[in-house]
Order: structure tokens, then sequence, then C-alpha cells
């Protein structure tokens, strides 16, 4: 399947081939991470803690696009699992800060090498100048992507 993409790819791909790529990586690397047998949801939340840090339930939610109440279950769920734990917010304390805990982070951590794993195995299967091109455009465009959310 990557063949018939990097075969549209190229100095011509449109902004159209380019996004069916992202997705089908995207969809590719989520798929490849098992660790803790969480939902995506669970996952981006388990890990944007694990990246930032502790965050009031109001970020969290607000950071990771879903409704407070939904961001409330899945936290629950979480919780129940052992991966975050909720704690009194010490600059306000009627305040309540989502944190991972330990067994958190070793899932966040192993799912993240799952992750890795599986995006090593796809660019090591591409020849040299298209690895030397991944290596130079995601790290571009994450940058971007972090100079775009400085100025939001």
């Amino acid at each position: 399947m990557h063949k018939r993409v990097m075969e549209t790819a190229g100095p011509d791909a449109s902004a159209e081939d380019l996004i069916i790529a992202v997705e089908q990586l995207v969809r590719y690397v989520r798929r490849s991470a098992t660790a803790g047998g969480l939902s995506t949801a669970a996952s981006s939340a388990l890990a944007r803690l694990g990246r930032e840090g502790p965050h009031r339930l109001t970020d969290l939610a607000r950071a990771e696009g879903v409704s407070q109440p939904n961001m409330t279950q899945l936290v629950t769920r979480l919780q129940r699992a052992g991966l975050v734990r909720r704690t009194a917010d010490s600059r306000d304390g009627r305040g309540v800060l989502v944190e991972v805990t330990g067994t958190g982070m070793e899932v966040f951590r192993r799912r993240r090498a799952e992750r890795a794993e599986a995006l090593g195995e796809l660019v090591d299967e591409l020849t040299e100048p298209e690895r030397h091109a991944v290596r130079l455009a995601l790290p571009a465009l994450a940058r971007a992507i972090e100079d775009r959310a400085a100025h939001d």
C-alpha cells in the first residue's frame, strides 16, 4: 500500500496526496501501540499528561478537544486502571489536577516505544534518499506546528 502513495508523492505531490499519506502513517503508527489496551482518546490524554505534566481537568479536556463530561469519564477510567490520579491544585485549593502515575508513565513509555519501532521499520523500508527526506521533513513539520501553537 505504501508504494502506491509513494509513487504519487514526490516534488509534484498535491496537498491531497500528502494528507492521504499522513493519515495512513498516523493510523499505522497508532495501531502499532498496544500496551495497556487503551483507546485512542485514552492514549492521547495519557501521552499529553506524560509529556506535559499535570493538567486541570478542564484544561485537559480543552487540549484534547473533548467535552469536560467526556474527559471526566475518561479520567475516571484511567484512574481505575491506576494510570492517573487526581490531586489538589496547590495554586487553587478548589481545583483538581490530573497527573500520570508511575504505572501510567510506564504504559506511556511502552506505547511510545512501540510506535517508534513501527515508524522505524517503515523508514527502514525506504531508499536512502527517502529516509533522508523523512528525517528532514518530519522535524521541520513539527517545528512549524510548534511555531503555530506559540502564536495562538
